[in-house]
């Protein structure tokens, strides 16, 4: 009788345990409001400590309209942040609509340990990107998306939408005095020449990894729409990079548009910034 009674004791603190546990958890995961902002703070798409994004949700998001801007931090590589997109968040708002954004952190090169080599980053980009896409509908969003970075990041934004969008999710690029064609990054400048070799191997005997790792390598007739911007006196990224990309979309008849800045190095003012970011809105009116 004792022995009955205890095991309907332990049955009914099971099930009520169950459902207490089964309540936490939905108030722990509530369902967006879709009328509602909402921002979510390092969002993991992988393990390792850095493949985490930030993702910023406007209200009244729906999956016909709101556009998703994705947007890579710089940093050569081996330094920066997701956090970079904090400083650029309110020029773009201020010339957009309705539009998402997500700003993703990468595995980050450790020159001292050889750890996270290319193509790590890259990897790290198709990943998030896959996990953004499987996101789209629970955040109530378009596939319509656009892929931007600069420095670094706009080289991982080029590669990405030339070498790896084989799904078309992302529709237009922009980039930023973006790396385009790492055989020749470093231009007599022995920083980025040693930067380069311990991150990507010895020219010569890894010259395929430079081939492959190189977004103006990846273009063709249909590739996406890019808009990019670059000053004519950066001595970290050359402007040659940029003219390299704008004559293989010239010679393959892809949508662009793109500014020089005379006198400019590898940054630019916060006005320059914000013209920059209006035309890149122009830019995508066009073509989406």
């Amino acid at each position: 009788m004792e022995h009955n009674r205890f095991l309907r004791f332990l049955f009914f603190s099971i099930l009520i345990l169950t459902v207490l546990v089964q309540s936490c958890q939905q108030d722990k995961d509530p369902i967006p409001d879709d009328n509602v902002a909402l921002e979510l703070f390092d969002v993991s798409y992988g393990d390792h400590p850095r493949q985490k994004m930030d993702v910023f949700l406007p209200a009244n998001r729906t999956r016909e309209n709101t556009r998703v801007l994705i947007w890579i931090h710089g940093g050569a590589w081996v330094d920066g942040d997701k956090g970079e997109f904090v400083r650029f968040k309110p020029w773009f708002q201020a010339v957009q609509e309705d539009y998402a954004y997500v700003a993703l952190n990468y595995r980050l090169f450790d020159v001292a340990s050889g750890a996270n080599k290319f193509p790590s980053q890259e990897e790290d980009i198709k990943r998030a990107m896959a996990y953004i896409k499987q996101k789209l509908p629970e955040w109530n969003v378009s596939e319509k998306v656009i892929l931007s970075g600069g420095s670094a990041g706009g080289h991982l934004a080029l590669l990405h939408s030339y070498k790896n969008n084989s799904d078309g999710l992302v529709k237009v690029a922009a980039a930023v005095f973006p790396p385009t064609e790492l055989l020749t990054l470093g231009n007599g400048n022995p920083i980025i020449t040693f930067l380069m070799q311990t991150l990507v191997g010895n020219p010569q005997s890894n010259r395929e990894a430079y081939i492959n790792s190189s977004p103006i390598n990846f273009i063709d007739s249909q590739s996406v729409p890019t808009t990019f911007y670059h000053g004519d006196a950066d001595d970290v990224v050359p402007i040659q990079q940029s003219y390299l990309l704008e004559a293989k979309l010239s010679e393959n008849n892809v949508p662009k548009y793109f500014e020089y800045y005379p006198g400019l190095g590898h940054g630019f003012t916060d006005e320059i910034y914000r013209n920059m970011i209006r035309k890149i809105e122009e830019f995508i009116n066009l073509n989406l």
